[in-house]
């Protein structure tokens, strides 16, 4: 190159490899992952995502956002607040922090109804938000199981023998039969009740008296009936923002249309919630189980 001596590198080339670097914020944490020489700890291997990089660290600041939440929720209301007359509309006392849960139908579908299940049995949410489907879901499992298969299995073949696929989870067609068998007589009465009576049925009345008459502790709404039932935001999912998908969407769309508030520190783990979803409530309300416990009592 003109202006190079025979065998020296471009100046520009140089300048670009050998870039000096400026110093790093004090307070920056180092990459750490976990030492399994440590043994197996697996409190102690959590503890370690916060420092591991890419989703495992957003993993680590979603521990960091939940347990602020649980800590607002669990620190008592100042003097002027602490009205426990002043009940919300589902007849809670009011807390710090009212924290709600959404989820779509497929995860009642899998086995993480049973950490939602374990959730509201324990007061630990105050709101669930979820899809018809999230409500079906959850009482067909108290009637007929559902089953593991593979996400391959032939559609057509599945259809020919009456069974429905959700990813790798197999529904016999009859569970749906059952559930139909079960729901129309509830359904009946609450019509009568509501002539006869004046009952004004709402969604969550009635997702109340479907958990009342399930009467099966294995079901979410079973508890959600027996506990009368932002600051912070904690997102858990798999899609992607470039179709405008408000699902997939970062948070800070959100503080744009005023749902988060500008000072809050969200969080979204791009992650499959089946995977991580435990993880978290394993690293936050269940370390706090106590305290809920106590919370309940003093109510």
């Amino acid at each position: 190159m003109e202006g190079t001596p025979q065998g020296a590198a471009p100046a520009a080339a140089l300048a670009a490899v050998l870039k000096h670097s400026s110093a790093l914020p004090p307070e920056s944490a180092q990459v750490q992952g976990y030492d399994f020489n440590r043994g197996v700890d697996y409190h102690a291997l959590l503890e370690a995502f916060g420092t591991t990089g890419f989703q495992a660290t957003n993993f680590g600041r979603a521990v960091q956002q939940v347990n602020a939440m649980i800590e607002k929720k669990l620190e008592p209301l100042a003097p002027d607040e602490d009205h426990h007359e002043d009940l919300t509309q589902s007849r809670r006392p009011l807390t710090g922090c009212t924290i709600f849960l959404g989820y779509t139908s497929n995860l009642i579908s899998s086995g993480i109804r049973e950490t939602i299940r374990y959730l509201v049995q324990h007061n630990m949410v105050d709101v669930l938000v979820t899809t018809a489907g999230g409500v079906e879901e959850d009482l067909i499992k108290c009637l007929a199981p559902t089953y593991l298969g593979e996400f391959s299995l032939s559609g057509k073949e599945l259809r020919e023998n009456g069974i429905n696929r959700i990813g790798n989870l197999l529904v016999p067609n009859d569970n749906y039969c059952k559930f139909e068998d079960w729901l129309m007589p509830i359904l009946d009465q609450m019509v009568l009740e509501q002539n006869t009576e004046g009952v004004k049925w709402t969604p969550s009345k009635m997702i109340s008296r479907l958990g009342k008459e399930i009467n099966n502790p294995e079901s979410v709404y079973y508890w959600a009936h027996k506990r009368n039932g932002a600051d912070y935001a904690v997102y858990i999912n798999t899609a992607q923002e470039f179709d405008g998908s408000d699902s997939g969407a970062r948070p800070d769309e959100a503080v744009s249309w005023g749902k988060i508030r500008v000072d809050a520190q969200p969080v979204k783990v791009y992650a499959d919630a089946s995977l991580v979803f435990p993880l978290l409530v394993a690293k936050t309300f269940a370390q706090k189980a106590d305290a809920f416990t106590a919370e309940k009592n003093e109510d």
